[in-house]
């Protein structure tokens, strides 16, 4: 005999709960479902009502917030009943938070006795008058739901979906109204190219006709989706997810195989992705052209696409942007004690007034009130900027030209490093590097003096022999301009150094350069040359007076193809972090940062508590750590999204904390389009306080090869300014051509 269960009070109490919770309905009830009901909108352009169903999610009638709508059109033959099965799929991607809550409208189109396409007919025939059905869905339709329910009247909170002729009819109202659809499910969708097949229903119910022609090449040449394409605006992007089963209907006649839809499907998708305008999927299912097919294919749909919709709209990048009508790249931003900021960029052109010396110069600007451009013949780029005490700035790059005036026919890549007065004023430029070979650089950090300290890379000798394809450098200038010392450190692979912080001190003001430093017009015998370091710039083996002392700590930051010395290699690409002496002497610690796959850290700061925190990106997420003087690990945090993120600058904020600026292409805030701009703070543990995304509706933050393009530095309010690279258009302005520069600032 089985042992009697012994009860307690609070057992029975605990069971008489859940018994009674899961018999009502309400928040704790796991089988609450939304509610479906019929509606008629009125329309002016058909002279008659819309009769639809309505999918309510659960618990609309007790909330006051506002939802995304779904139109969802049904196929030939059809009405609206056939879209009400995926209430269940509703119910459960909403409860279980794969998608907002959302509502789902399904209109009747019982138009040209329900072979209506979804366009404005011009047949005229009697037997199936043409009727303006595409106006009434898009206007009528979508005016009446948004003054009934309560929803978000904009693009991102609105998808349009639909299969088979619904399907063609989705298609279309996505790509010929992207001022309402932000995204679109085309399911086995009836789209043929460049005509329908001769035994196609498309040629029978007059959706294509033209006068008394039912069926006219002309009209549906016009209407189809390879005509609409090329018309898109890429500044309102469409997100397209197309799918089909891989047993549709064969047909029989070979000149027509190529309208099947698998084929037709896969033609459409391959024709979208190319688009600017269009982010496209493709699922390819088994089972035909029913809803063994359209139920999975909804489902997989809405995971893909719902997450996206919203009723906020996303936070644009603001007006001007800066550049030119060429290509140009961000090089940096410097916030100042007076609240004024400078900006830096490459520009293919005149920028501010400024002449233009060839191919890609080096801006730099104080907006409003000064431009300086610096270039030769050949390329100069600009990668970092910092603010100096005196209201001046130091800038760090590298020419491929003569840019100080002591490298006469130079054709490879030197670095360089430039002091600007507060009134833009060059007071120095220093290019050194190896004769022969290429030397960039693309982290700088003021030193306490008003010197620098720079890192990047050389594929020559600076400091012993090179130890691979491109070792990292490390090197400190003075207050005047002159190399007080450089540091090479790589291994067997391909090595590059790209972030470099050390502490910030009190610092004194300059306010005219002393006759040690050369200016840019007439450089003086201060400004090494990449051959052989004057007797006025030191060489690493004999830093000056000028260096601080040893006890500070300067860190720097990149990545390795291989292992960097002191470290071992953890797979793939590895991000590194290395701590020196202000004064250039033996490298106190190095350590590997990342996990198997690919992995670097672009950008290092040292907190208001002294840890060095590090971001970048590992396995495609993003990636920020900590470490103590010693080298400790302290912390790590990683955020990550499906889709890429990486870290690009960080900035220290008051009590240890900080801010990262970066991009990602994911879902952090509300996604803009293409690659934004992502925004993330740390309390001084490593926990996110705050995380956000803002951007344009192309790539912004990126490169054409997805290397970061973002610069970012605290201002003296206590915000974070950001600048960095655009493709897109500004919030209440226009792009200046093919890649502009945003200057933005976010809350600290």
């Amino acid at each position: 005999m089985p042992p009697v269960p012994r009860w307690t009070l609070a057992g029975v109490l605990a069971v008489l709960v859940a018994l009674v919770l899961t018999a009502l309905p309400g928040e704790t009830d796991v089988r609450v479902s939304g509610t479906l009901a019929t509606g008629a909108a009125p329309s002016p352009a058909l002279g008659e009502d819309i009769a639809y169903n309505v999918y309510l999610p659960a618990r609309y009638d007790r909330s006051q917030a506002r939802y995304p709508v779904l139109y969802l059109l049904h196929g030939r033959g059809d009405t609206m009943q056939a879209w009400t099965r995926v209430r269940t799929t509703l119910d459960d991607m909403i409860r279980t938070k794969r998608i907002p809550p959302v509502i789902a409208v399904m209109p009747d189109a019982l138009w040209s006795e329900r072979g209506s396409w979804y366009v404005d007919s011009r047949y005229t025939g009697a037997d199936l008058p043409g009727r303006p059905v595409e106006t009434a869905l898009t206007r009528d339709l979508v005016a009446h739901v948004d003054a009934t329910y309560r929803t978000a009247p904009i693009r991102q909170a609105r998808l349009v979906g639909g299969y088979s002729m619904g399907g063609a009819g989705a298609l279309r109202f996505a790509l010929a109204h992207q001022d309402l659809f932000g995204a679109a499910a085309v399911l086995s969708p009836a789209v043929y190219t460049p005509l329908p097949p001769s035994d196609s229903s498309a040629r029978d119910y007059g959706a294509f006709g033209a006068g008394g022609t039912k069926f006219s090449d002309e009209v549906y040449r016009e209407l189809n989706y390879p005509a609409l394409l090329p018309e898109l605006d890429p500044d309102l992007p469409v997100r397209l997810f197309v799918a089909v089963g891989d047993d549709e209907y064969a047909n029989p006649a070979p000149a027509d195989a190529r309208h099947d839809l698998d084929f037709e499907s896969a033609a459409l998708y391959n024709a979208a992705r190319r688009s600017p305008a269009i982010s496209a999927q493709l699922r390819v299912l088994d089972g035909g052209h029913d809803w063994t097919v359209w139920t999975p294919a909804f489902e997989q749909a809405m995971a893909e696409l719902g997450p996206g919709l919203s009723t906020t709209p996303p936070t644009g990048l603001p007006a001007p942007l800066h550049g030119t009508p060429g290509t140009d790249w961000a090089g940096g931003v410097a916030a100042h004690a007076d609240g004024s900021l400078t900006l830096a960029y490459a520009a293919s052109g005149p920028a501010g007034g400024q002449p233009h010396a060839g191919r890609l110069d080096a801006v730099v600007t104080r907006p409003g009130k000064w431009t300086r451009q610096l270039g030769t013949a050949a390329d100069e780029r600009l990668y970092g900027l910092a603010a100096l005490p005196d209201g001046g700035v130091l800038a760090a790059g590298y020419t491929k030209g003569d840019l100080d005036g002591r490298h006469p026919g130079n054709a490879a890549d030197d670095a360089f490093v430039a002091r600007l007065g507060a009134d833009g004023a060059v007071r120095w430029i220093t290019q050194f590097g190896a004769p022969d070979a290429a030397d960039r650089l693309y982290g700088l950090t003021a030193a306490p003096d008003g010197g620098a300290y720079v890192a990047g890379y050389t594929k020559g000798a600076l400091d012993g022999p090179n130890a691979g394809d491109k070792d990292a450098v490390v090197a400190r200038l003075t207050a005047g301009g002159e190399v007080a010392w450089i540091r090479q450190y790589g291994g067997p692979g391909e090595d590059k150094a790209t972030g470099i912080a050390a502490p910030t001190a009190a610092a004194p003001t300059a306010a005219a350069p002393t006759a040690a430093a050369p200016t840019a017009a007439a450089p003086t015998a201060a400004a090494p040359t990449a051959a052989a370091p004057t007797a006025a710039a030191p060489t690493a083996a004999a830093p000056t007076a000028a260096a601080p002392t040893a006890a500070a700590t300067v860190y720097v930051v990149g990545s390795t193809g291989s292992a960097m010395p002191g470290t071992a290699a953890l797979g793939g690409l590895d991000g590194w972090i290395a701590a020196y002496p202000a004064d250039g002497t033996a490298r106190k610690w190095a350590a590997a940062v990342g996990g198997g796959g690919d992995d670097r850290l672009n950008a290092v700061t040292v907190t208001t508590s002294g840890l060095a925190v590090a971001t970048g990106a590992s396995g495609g997420d993003a990636l920020t750590v900590a470490h103590t003087s010693s080298g400790k690990r302290r912390w790590q945090h990683t955020l990550a999204t499906p889709a890429s993120d990486e870290g690009a600058a960080v900035v220290p904020l008051p009590g240890g904390e900080v801010m990262v600026a970066g991009h990602t292409r994911g879902r952090v805030g509300v996604p803009a389009g293409g690659a934004d701009v992502l925004t993330l703070r740390l309390d001084g543990r490593g926990r996110q306080r705050a995380a956000g995304q803002l951007g344009t509706a192309r790539d912004d933050a990126v490169d054409p090869f997805a290397e970061p393009n973002l610069y970012a530095a605290a201002t003296a309010s206590g915000q974070v300014a950001i600048a960095g690279l655009t493709y897109g258009a500004p919030e209440g302005g226009a792009a200046l051509g093919n890649g502009d520069v945003f200057l933005t600032t976010s809350p600290g």
